[in-house]
């Protein structure tokens, strides 16, 4: 089984990466499934539920989010009614939508995915290491191949829940920083890990902001309203190969294609 994973959608021009570039690789690469993370593709702030249908109907499978999951406020009745949409498991009991999901293929194979959110210099939520150990639990029932997004500032932190899952999932990428990192490889015990897939949007920006109103905010201190920049895009993914019904990683590669 052959899964891609993009990184952070950044509004616009992160949907207009996917719809160039996606289809292509999808079909040169033969690629069975496809997640992405959605949370800055309303305006590089949250997610509707008409962009996570205009996601899905692209061929997303399952979409994954963060700390930006609750900006637009029409998402909160949509996530219980979308369980293909996920906001990180370790928020608290009550909280909507789902934190995990199995995708089955036409072929009958089976893929969960489960999202995690870090706690350092994030919002502070459950422990993510010790939902992952609960969660997994019930999904190794139900899918021996699990992907983690774990959505983290922290280089560390992400390496860690890495290290701590190397064995027991098929893979852990991280997500949020919207800068790939180079560090792709199969832990020791067989999990694929990546740092960072990095972001989807636009290329000549600060993380997908429009350069000029990162660079008044640093050079002044006072707030600013940040808007998406425009111009030619890079679409950031990792290519996962895997065997599905054992749950092992058999390569991970990274992807940057500028459009």
């Amino acid at each position: 089984m052959k899964v891609l994973i993009i990184g952070d959608i950044m509004g616009e021009p992160g949907r207009r990466a996917i719809a160039r570039v996606m289809p292509r690789l999808v079909s040169q690469r033969q690629i069975d499934i496809v997640i992405g993370n959605g949370e800055n593709i309303a305006g590089g702030f949250g997610i509707t539920p008409d962009l996570a249908e205009e996601l899905f109907e692209m061929g997303l499978a399952v979409i994954t989010t963060g700390n930006h999951a609750w900006d637009k406020k029409e998402i909160l009745d949509y996530f219980p009614r979308e369980p293909r949409l996920l906001r990180p498991a370790n928020y608290p009991a009550g909280v909507p939508g789902h934190g995990c999901y199995v995708i089955e293929t036409s072929s009958g194979e089976h893929l969960a995915v489960l999202h995690l959110m870090g706690r350092a210099y994030m919002p502070t939520l459950d422990c993510p290491f010790q939902v992952a150990r609960k969660e997994l639990v019930g999904l190794k029932n139900r899918a021996a191949a699990v992907v983690v997004d774990m959505h983290a500032e922290a280089t560390s932190e992400k390496m860690a829940m890495g290290h701590y899952l190397d064995g027991e999932v098929t893979a852990v990428v991280g997500t949020h920083t919207h800068v790939q990192t180079a560090d792709e490889q199969i832990l020791p015990k067989g999990t694929a890990y990546l740092t960072d897939i990095g972001m989807t949007g636009p290329l000549h920006s600060v993380i997908g902001v429009k350069k000029e109103l990162a660079i008044e905010k640093f050079l002044t201190g006072m707030p600013r309203r940040f808007e998406v920049a425009g111009g030619p895009t890079v679409f950031c993914a990792a290519l996962l190969e895997l065997d599905a019904r054992l749950g092992k990683a058999l390569s991970i590669e990274r992807i940057r294609i500028i459009d």
